[in-house]
């Protein structure tokens, strides 16, 4: 480093300390190249020498270690995360739900906390405090751990763009959460359950969903033309519905070889909010927005009893300025409701589909043609398996009901719909099913997921058991007892 008077030029690549005109210190210390190809080069002011060498060091030191960061003003990590929710994951394909879950979590905890902070300055001292708050206000492990994770991905992406040089959240330890326990059916619970569901409507979607594990959304997307009979002969496929010539077998349409069924699981169907589509959503539905009343309104003074109040700037239930939640209500809405997306894996999955299975799927054809023919010119033709009966999608809240009424019906405890998920990897494993298969139909990303299952498997560890004891016991016993010598006579 190099102390020079003002006007005078240092060499290359080497910082410079001098006292301006303006009676403060300047410093500037050369970064590396922008991408223009002109030197990058940062400046730092302070009242004293010692305060601006101190500056200088610093970036030194950052580009000494390969972290210079990018040129201009460091941006809030609320004004990062808020670029980040609203242009890189969306690019990026993260579903919109998702994204409405970061934001919730963000408003409420990250932003009111740590959101003032510059990026570069947020130190782990200050998300340990923030995961201190929210677990003295009663929040599960889970939930801060989630909140962890959103700053530490938001953070991965601001270190690649070269917005700061460290993960602040890579050195924190969020706290730990036990494994969850799996929400399963015996097999016994199972059947009954498949018997209760027989006697009702869309008696099929229980019964696919149980077999294959489908996830809720993957069972109400599923639509006939994913439903497809691959022949064993020319490897042709086909509709599942088209090659369906015979009972109890599928048909190849091209040489009448026999076809093996499998299902395509490759969209689900979610409901996603609704956007504002106007300009100004705050005027768009002000009815439903909660706004403090101006000094003069003149509605105050209306006699006590009716609906208005006046309400403080400060009301915890205050609609904020950019509110989306009466969005539904805007006649320019866009981009909400039941919508059909790409499942939560990034790869596609196929399922195969059991001879059983087939011929339920075959009669609840039959039925839902019925249904089409009743219904006429009212059909709402969008190729789902399971629908309502003038073929409009099912409500996934409509769904979650009726697996409630059929658990009831059945005799059997609560369980949430994603039971059925659980429950067909604990048979699956119970069957003793490779880990990698089970593991390829439920579409696991990661095996380790699928290892979850095996601690409710019990008859495997139980049969395990079983065969320890036999070698070490029983066969030892019947070798020592053979191998023993017979004692002389007389």
């Amino acid at each position: 480093m190099a102390r020079r008077k003002e006007g005078a030029r240092a060499p290359n690549l080497r910082s410079s300390i001098y006292l301006g005109s303006d009676g403060m210190w300047h410093g500037w210390v050369t970064m590396g190249v922008r991408s223009d190809g002109s030197p990058d080069r940062r400046h730092r002011q302070g009242r004293t020498e010692t305060e601006v060498t101190r500056k200088v060091r610093a970036l030194e030191a950052k580009r000494d270690a390969g972290r210079p960061g990018k040129p201009g003003r460091v941006p809030t990590l609320q004004e990062w995360m808020t670029y980040w929710l609203t242009t890189v994951l969306p690019l990026a394909g993260k579903a919109p739900r998702t994204i409405d879950d970061y934001w919730s979590k963000c408003r409420n905890w990250i932003f009111p906390s740590i959101g003032g902070h510059r990026l570069d300055r947020c130190h782990p001292e200050h998300l340990e405090a923030l995961y201190g708050k929210m677990t003295a206000a009663g929040m599960a492990p889970s939930h801060v751990r989630k909140v962890h994770a959103i700053i530490s991905s938001a953070y991965g992406a601001a270190v690649k763009r070269e917005k700061v040089g460290r993960n602040p959240a890579a050195l924190v330890d969020p706290p730990s959460i036990g494994e969850a326990e799996k929400d399963s059916l015996r097999d016994d619970e199972a059947r009954a359950v498949l018997s209760e569901a027989a006697r009702r409507r869309n008696s099929a979607r229980w019964s696919i969903g149980l077999s294959c594990g489908l996830r809720q959304g993957e069972a109400l997307g599923l639509r006939w033309a994913y439903l497809v009979g691959r022949c064993r002969e020319c490897d042709y496929p086909a509709r599942l519905d088209v090659c369906w010539s015979e009972p109890g077998a599928t048909r190849c349409p091209r040489c009448g070889a026999e076809c093996r069924a499998e299902a395509l699981i490759w969209y689900q169907l979610q409901r996603l909010p609704w956007r504002h589509g106007c300009d100004d959503p705050s005027a768009c539905t002000k009815d439903r927005h909660r706004w403090p009343c101006p000094k003069d309104c003149p509605k105050a003074s209306r006699p006590s009893g009716r609906r208005h109040r006046c309400i403080p700037a400060d009301d915890p239930h205050l609609c904020p300025k950019d509110c989306q939640r009466h969005a539904k209500a805007c006649p320019n809405r866009q981009g909400g409701g039941l919508v059909l997306r790409p499942i939560k894996e990034r790869r596609k999955k196929t399922v195969p589909l059991a001879p059983e299975l087939v011929t339920i799927l075959r009669a609840h054809h039959e039925e839902q043609q019925r249904e089409r023919e009743a219904a006429g010119d009212d059909w709402h033709d969008h190729d789902l398996v399971f629908c309502q009966p003038a073929g409009a999608p099912i409500d996934p809240r409509r769904d979650w009901g009726e697996w409630a009424d059929i658990l009831k019906a059945a005799g059997l405890p609560h369980h949430g719909v994603h039971a059925a998920r659980h429950t067909a990897a604990t048979l699956l494993m119970e069957q003793g099913v490779a880990l990698a298969v089970v593991q390829e139909m439920l579409g696991h990303s990661d095996i380790r997921v699928t290892r979850g299952y095996t601690h409710v498997a019990s008859p495997l560890t139980q049969d395990a058991a079983n065969r320890m004891g036999k070698a070490l016991f029983g066969t030892a016993t019947k070798t020592a007892t053979k191998n023993e010598e017979p004692e002389p006579s007389g």
